[in-house]
């Protein structure tokens, strides 16, 4: 398969600050790329300049193995879809969808086809002769959509187009990009600073942090094999455990000594693990701490634990204690029989702990 985009060792200054730094990503026709992280990480920036929106400071961005330094937005067969809509207000839906076809003088006849049949994958038949005014929220994302997709473009660019939806809404319409990736192909790269959309929607994600990759990879890799603390702490709802401690030898293995704010310290021993530096964290996602019923994985070790708070969640219940000095959420079933302020056994699950140094946050397993 041919790389659709490649980037490489981009850097964007504006005046002396440096807001991306060294950005190497590659992605292969049909993928879909999300940047994710928090606000002001310099996703945005990145994507515009993907668009030719925003010129690079140094290296390289290829589209189909194009090089697009010096190409102009118009020039780079892309189609974009921004959080805001960008819609013309005196058009109607069919208008706005068609207008620029229609600038680059495409046939009448091609574009009512074009028109119809985007029209219909987005189920807005109805909607064509109304203007922006008379519709939702939901609506109008799905004509922003239209017309970026009847230019059928190399490259589909989403800047948060979720961001100004409702909750329900928002779960709808990433629904609809999933179904329109799954049934177009299409190569797209989508920016969102909420991690649940990243995790649905992608097939590759980057997570960014300070203008630098912090980590590149499947949503499976980037939620169970998290490259640092910072990736670990952002990626997944509820945020994976984090919880210091003390390594210790211990036979072949390494026991861990948690320190609790009443007690004895916890110790959880891992055979599978040696040569860790002694301050290290601890982390684990809150579904790999359960109650004692738990029988998942062949390294399970169990701990009486005092219960701080029960939150139930419908289908589960979420369970806080204390570790380390930190809030530790304990993923349960919603029928557990945990209740504030008794002490219960809790089984964790050291087949699935992710181990961290405590000074430099990089991933040590």
């Amino acid at each position: 398969m041919s790389k659709i985009l490649e980037i490489k060792n981009l850097n964007k200054d504006f005046g002396t600050l440096n807001i991306l730094n060294n950005i190497n990503v590659a992605i292969e026709e049909g993928d879909f790329l999300v940047l994710v992280g928090p606000s002001g990480c310099g996703k945005s920036t990145l994507l515009n300049c993907i668009a030719g929106l925003e010129p690079i400071s140094g290296g390289s961005i290829a589209i189909d193995g194009r090089d697009m330094t010096t190409i102009s937005p118009k020039d780079r067969d892309i189609a974009m879809v921004f959080q805001s809509y960008a819609l013309y207000p005196t058009m109607t839906v069919g208008q706005n969808i068609t207008f620029g076809m229609k600038v680059r003088g495409i046939e009448k006849n091609e574009r009512d086809k074009k028109l119809l049949e985007v029209a219909k994958q987005l189920q807005i038949e109805s909607l064509l002769s109304r203007r922006p005014g008379q519709l939702s929220g939901g609506q109008r994302q799905r004509v922003a959509m239209g017309r970026a997709l009847v230019r059928d473009p190399k490259l589909f660019l989403f800047d948060e187009p979720l961001s100004n939806l409702d909750a329900k809404l928002r779960v709808e319409m990433r629904t609809e990009i999933k179904k329109l990736h799954q049934n177009l192909n299409a190569s797209m790269v989508y920016v969102t600073h909420d991690q649940i959309e990243a995790m649905t929607l992608a097939t590759k994600i980057v997570v960014m942090n300070g203008g630098i990759v912090q980590q590149i990879g499947t949503p499976a890799e980037i939620y169970n094999h998290p490259s640092n603390l910072f990736v670990a702490d952002f990626m997944g709802s509820p945020a994976m455990n984090l919880i210091p401690a003390k390594a210790k030898k211990n036979g072949k293995g390494t026991k861990f000594v948690i320190e609790r704010n009443t007690g004895k310290p916890l110790t959880l021993y891992d055979e599978n693990i040696t040569k860790l530096p002694e301050n290290i964290v601890l982390g684990l996602r809150p579904e790999d701490i359960g109650d004692s019923k738990l029988r998942k994985g062949r390294n399970l070790q169990l701990a009486s634990c005092n219960v701080d708070v029960v939150e139930p969640a419908g289908a589960d219940t979420y369970v806080l204690i204390n570790l380390g000095g930190k809030e530790v959420t304990a993923r349960l079933q919603a029928e557990t029989e945990a209740k504030t302020g008794i002490e219960m056994k809790f089984t964790f699950n050291m087949d699935k702990v992710s181990y961290f140094d405590a000074d430099t946050g990089k991933r040590l397993n």
